[in-house]
């Protein structure tokens, strides 16, 4: 046990940078590997900075909502061309870019995690199709793998409503500031797990035609 613990140090003496060094799982797309940033008791939104890799705080939450689930995103993947051509394509458009983010995925559980920084396997179930300033960016829904409530779900439509709504509420409002005229996140429509597995197959293109020397 010991020779084995010093190989994997010398394999990996670092640190794993949660984008790029940690792997999205050989099952993708049907079960994802996802890091979490935040999670619903927090009530500042952290992000990972790219640069260091280690969690930052992007905001104070200005109002009361919060998240209504795990939320992070899936490692060594890119929201770019090839994933916003799906929402131009859904919304007979051609002007829509990608955000130029990993994809991000919100993940139901049944359990209390009190902290992000973590990670955990998912399946994705479906996803909301929102634009940010016009650009694509996608929430993917997911379930946290064996869970023992959620786990049983396998599309978004067996989530209950309500739990939809408050979704829906959140990613259409987080962003927002006081004083905004108009929401900057635009919920266009709401998809099934094939559309999600291709946001996720799109997404890993992107990433390797954007990142492919940094593996």
């Amino acid at each position: 046990m010991k020779s084995e613990c010093v190989n994997m140090i010398k394999e990996h003496p670092f640190k794993a940078h949660p984008w790029h060094g940690i792997p999205y799982g050989d099952k993708a797309p049907e079960v994802v590997t996802c890091f979490i940033e935040i999670v619903p008791t927090d009530t500042v939104k952290y992000e990972v900075d790219k640069a260091t890799g280690y969690l930052s705080i992007d905001r104070p939450q200005k109002y009361s909502n919060i998240i209504p689930a795990l939320y992070g995103f899936i490692p060594q993947t890119y929201s770019a061309g090839r994933v916003a051509e799906i929402t131009n394509i859904a919304l007979n458009r051609t002007d829509v870019e990608g955000d130029n983010d990993p994809v991000d995925i919100c993940v139901l559980t049944e359990k209390d995690i009190t902290h992000g920084d973590i990670i955990v396997k998912a399946r994705p179930i479906g996803g909301f199709r929102l634009l940010d300033h016009n650009k694509a960016d996608d929430k993917l829904i997911a379930v946290l793998e064996g869970d023992a409530i959620y786990g049983a779900f396998k599309d978004i439509t067996d989530i209950p409503i309500q739990v939809i709504d408050r979704l829906k509420h959140y990613f259409t409002t987080y962003k927002d500031l006081p004083g905004d005229k108009s929401p900057r996140c635009i919920l266009t429509d709401i998809y099934d797990v094939k559309t999600a597995h291709e946001i996720i197959r799109r997404s890993i293109e992107d990433y390797d035609n954007t990142f492919r020397n940094v593996r």
